[in-house]
């Protein structure tokens, strides 16, 4: 009997999650049971892929630069991709504020709703948290953010992934160096890498067997834990244009890798769709960072030399659906609570903020909000209806968070296909199962 794809059994996983936790909101003691006994598996698997992010980050950004054997071709992977993830979010941001004026979700939102939104979240410990953090990045110097990714000591950035930029520079830096000394001299280096890698990735192989069940639990504690229904239908065409946005940056995608690397966007979306699945589920682009690898390097064929590099810096600094959020979140807000502040000046101060905030932001839940906080205060947004304004959206914000993470997902790994394209080194798949090098 042919065993059932990875994709088809994480959506029945889905399925079967989201069913199981409407079915247990029936019951009140329901919640109480999911959120003990079931919950905490999903906590599990996301802790694990979490667990190797860093040792593969290091082991694989290792291995791709001190494979390159000339700097020269490191400059130019780099450079393109910073260029590419730089245009996707322009383009991301311009489709979202297109969408958002051309709909005018805003102009839908009663002035009960907005009493009972500000009622129930203004006071929200999680949105004075965002407020929170969001000043203290701008409080912060220009070059701070360059100032952020060196780090003073580099076991302390490994041991915190939202210190995912430091470890690749860190990273990059060590690569380098090893390909400016002596082969005889860098190679024990290079082989303990070469090792670590491949270890990695068959962790990544057995932490994957478990993945249905995990996203099974994970979208039962999303459901069982969902908002009030009335208030999600009120949000409702705010967030349609949020989805419509999303699934036309997914058909963007689908064009360029059909038009770049002349691959089929059907087999590139049934590639990356376990990838996919799991961003949707965790809403973590960090956490989604090794089945992503897993998925560009061994399906779709892009060489490590390529990957190694364009996706952990993606999944820091590529946030495609995220900054369409930003764009129409801003303008859905402003159209709400403070309609005089549409001008075309501010809705160019949009793009240029929400595609700074979107380099150096953390790739874990909730980072969306702070770079939302950051883009309003830069078009001077009324600081008294700030959290009014993130009330407003902030009910509906974890199910467009799993969906504006499955596109930062599927950003990354058509970048890298384009970049793989672009330098030669887009070959054929190899794919290896868990158990291919086991002797049983």
């Amino acid at each position: 009997m042919k065993k059932l794809a990875l994709h088809w059994q994480i959506m029945i996983g889905m399925i079967l999650g989201i069913v199981f936790g409407f079915i247990m909101t029936t019951f009140s003691w329901g919640k109480g049971i999911t959120g003990d006994w079931i919950a905490p598996f999903g906590t599990i698997f996301v802790n694990l892929l979490k667990l190797i992010a860093v040792p593969l980050i290091l082991a694989s950004l290792i291995k791709g630069i001190s494979d390159l054997k000339d700097i020269s071709k490191f400059k130019k992977i780099g450079g393109r991709t910073i260029i590419i993830y730089i245009l996707t979010t322009v383009i991301a941001i311009t489709i979202g504020l297109l969408l958002v004026n051309a709909f005018k979700p805003g102009e839908g939102i009663t002035p009960e709703t907005i009493e009972k939104l500000t009622k129930e979240y203004a006071g929200n410990a999680k949105i004075s948290e965002r407020i929170a953090e969001a000043s203290r990045q701008k409080e912060s110097g220009p070059l701070q953010f360059i100032v952020d990714m060196i780090p003073q000591n580099a076991f302390k950035a490994m041991s915190d992934n939202k210190m995912m930029l430091q470890v690749i520079f860190f990273a990059i830096f060590l690569g380098i160096s090893m390909l400016l000394v002596k082969p005889s001299q860098s190679e024990p280096l290079k082989k303990f890498f070469d090792s670590l890698n491949d270890v990695v990735l068959k962790m990544v192989d057995l932490i994957m067997l478990t993945a249905p069940f995990a996203v099974f639990a994970l979208l039962a504690n999303v459901v069982v834990t969902s908002d009030d229904p009335d208030i999600l239908l009120a949000l409702l065409k705010y967030g349609g244009v949020v989805i419509f946005g999303l699934l036309l940056m997914i058909v963007f995608y689908c064009v360029l890798v059909a038009v770049i690397t002349k691959k089929s966007p059907f087999w590139f979306l049934k590639q990356i769709s376990p990838a996919q699945l799991l961003a949707f589920s965790t809403s973590s682009s960090a956490a989604t960072l090794p089945v992503t690898m897993e998925r560009v390097e061994e399906h779709i064929g892009v060489d490590k030399e390529v990957s190694s590099f364009v996706l952990p810096v993606g999944a820091t600094i590529n946030m495609d659906g995220t900054s369409l959020y930003q764009a129409v979140a801003s303008v859905f807000i402003m159209q709400v609570l403070w309609p005089e502040g549409l001008t075309f000046s501010n809705q160019i101060t949009i793009v240029l903020t929400a595609l700074l905030a979107s380099i150096g932001s953390a790739a874990v839940p909730g980072a969306g909000m702070v770079m939302l906080v950051i883009v309003l205060e830069a078009i001077g947004f009324p600081s008294d209806k700030l959290p009014i304004g993130l009330a407003l959206i902030f009910a509906i914000d974890r199910p467009l968070d799993m969906l504006r993470t499955t596109v930062n997902v599927t950003g990354d790994a058509t970048v890298s296909m384009i970049v793989a394209k672009s330098v030669g080194k887009l070959g054929k798949p190899n794919v290896k199962d868990w158990d291919d090098d086991y002797k049983g």
